[in-house]
């Protein structure tokens, strides 16, 4: 319950003053003059003062002044107590920050409606701070998510331009030092064939990727395309990246697409309940290390269009395919893990034997975010 100081130095005042605001379940303190009450509102900062006006060493006006010119104590409620008939004296009170008084000999009802009145007053106060700082977060919430739309229709519109042919570009020459890919694809697509039709298994497919290539190109993600049942994404360091390195934006891309895939498995349940058909869920592996592209103007239907390609590419698109076989949703080489060190929460580890390699490839579980 609300702390109340009561100060007075008449103590049958005080003794009247506590029994009626400790019947009403408030907690009471008491002082028999103006310096002893004024340390305690200063040690224990009550949620309300019932203060007399004339007491020694300090006075009711002077606790108050002091009450009102410290900065953690401003705002506290403070109902003075006067014997004085002067409107003068009581007007002094009002003026100098008082915000209610009662006049000796007063009523316990006149009293415990003065001290409801102000602890209610309290709250709605509070009540109404609440309301100011909800309403300042949800503009700064606001202001944040156009940041972020700005910065993905930067990016996808500077994504539409690259999928017009432009020879003065060069990309047939494109190659980073440090990229991480991210290849993600349907576990038991095999299984999944055999229990939809390619119509049904399409719109399957179609539902996952559209909802999820907005996730990757909002983190950034250089280029995206399908390899078969597949998503194949690079990452790599830009100027409009935000100076988040790439290997911490394609670890939160993977844990979107993770999060997508129980909204996918969901939407399967609903439409294809009587199916049998297996959980649904992605293998995302995630690799880095140096990767450039490859032009394939020449080939059919393939102008204006680039590849990646390197060891680093066809190590993440083979990584779910190794030995032993991971059933992790998102497994990382310790080459991309380094790079989201203390960022992100790890969970097993195992070496991974892939083809084409003569090392395997040390791989751990990423989780989720730290």
């Amino acid at each position: 319950m609300p702390l109340i100081v009561v100060i007075d130095d008449d103590a049958g005042t005080r003794m009247l003053v506590s029994q009626v605001l400790k019947k009403e379940g408030h907690e009471v303190m008491t002082a028999e003059d103006g310096a002893k009450g004024l340390a305690l509102i200063r040690e224990f900062k009550p949620r309300l003062v019932v203060s007399d006006v004339q007491m020694p060493l300090l006075d009711g006006f002077e606790v108050l002044d002091r009450v009102r010119n410290d900065a953690a104590l401003a705002t506290t409620p403070v109902i003075l107590l006067t014997s004085l008939q002067d409107r003068s004296h009581m007007r002094q009170g009002m003026t100098t920050g008082a915000d209610d008084y009662l006049t000796k000999p007063f009523a316990p009802q006149e009293l415990r409606e003065a001290v409801s009145a102000q602890l209610n007053k309290r709250v709605r106060a509070d009540a109404m701070r609440a309301q100011v700082v909800d309403k300042a977060l949800q503009v700064a919430l606001e202001e944040q998510r156009q940041k972020i739309s700005a910065l993905y229709e930067i990016r996808m519109a500077q994504s539409l331009s690259a999928q017009w042919p432009d020879s003065s570009t060069g990309q047939n020459k494109e190659s980073f030092a440090s990229a991480t890919v991210l290849f993600a694809e349907m576990r038991d697509y095999g299984l999944w064939t055999q229990h939809l039709s390619s119509a049904e298994l399409s719109d399957i497919v179609q539902q996952l990727y559209s909802s999820v290539g907005d996730t990757v190109y909002l983190f950034g993600a250089h280029t995206m395309q399908f390899v078969g049942d597949g998503m194949l994404c690079v990452f790599v360091d830009a100027s409009d990246t935000l100076s988040v390195n790439h290997g911490l934006r394609a670890v939160r891309a993977a844990l979107g697409l993770a999060d997508a895939t129980k909204r996918i498995d969901g939407y399967v349940r609903r439409r294809f309940a009587d199916r049998g058909l297996p959980k649904f869920s992605l293998g995302v592996a995630l690799h880095s290390g140096p990767v450039a592209f490859a032009n394939l103007d020449g080939l059919i239907g393939r102008t204006g269009q680039t590849t990646p390609v390197g060891e680093t590419v066809a190590a993440a698109l083979k990584l779910f395919q190794g030995e032993p076989t991971l059933d992790w949703t998102i497994a990382a080489s310790v080459q991309a893990a380094r790079l989201v060190a203390g960022a992100v929460r790890t969970g097993r580890r195992a070496l991974v034997q892939v083809s084409g390699r003569s090392k395997p490839v040390d791989a751990v579980e990423i989780v989720g975010l730290a």
